[in-house]
């Protein structure tokens, strides 16, 4: 196994913000653990990177402790994630989600609004 450099696009940034304040609404404290446990599924892909099955032009590695997909490719020693999404939403609409940051064009730059996940901010 390959150990990648991860980097997090802006729009999963947003994501996991998102997903942050939902879980927040619902009970103080619950949208840090959040946080904190999808930023350890990202970071395992560092190593496990490529074994997860394809969906939507993107592979699919599913939260731990969640009901949330993490959406990514692999750019040659880099990982992307493109995305952070609620696995409750509707098909059709992850779909169209995925479609949408697949054709932008800054997707094929790996620098293209990215954090390294080792990283992560304040949030």
């Amino acid at each position: 196994m390959q150990d990648r450099t991860v980097i997090t696009l802006e729009e999963a940034s947003r994501d996991l913000d998102a997903g942050k304040v939902f879980y927040d609404e619902k009970e103080d404290g619950v949208g840090l653990y959040f946080i904190d446990s999808l930023l350890s599924d990202i970071e395992s892909l560092k190593i496990f990177a490529g074994i997860h099955s394809q969906r939507f032009g993107f592979y699919r590695s599913l939260s731990k402790r969640f009901p949330f997909a993490i959406y990514y490719d692999i750019c040659g020693d880099f990982v992307r994630v493109a995305a952070v999404l609620d696995m409750r939403r509707s098909p059709a609409w992850i779909r169209e989600e995925l479609e949408a940051r697949s054709n932008q064009s800054d997707l094929d730059n790996p620098s293209y609004a990215a954090r390294k996940s080792e990283n992560p901010s304040n949030r």
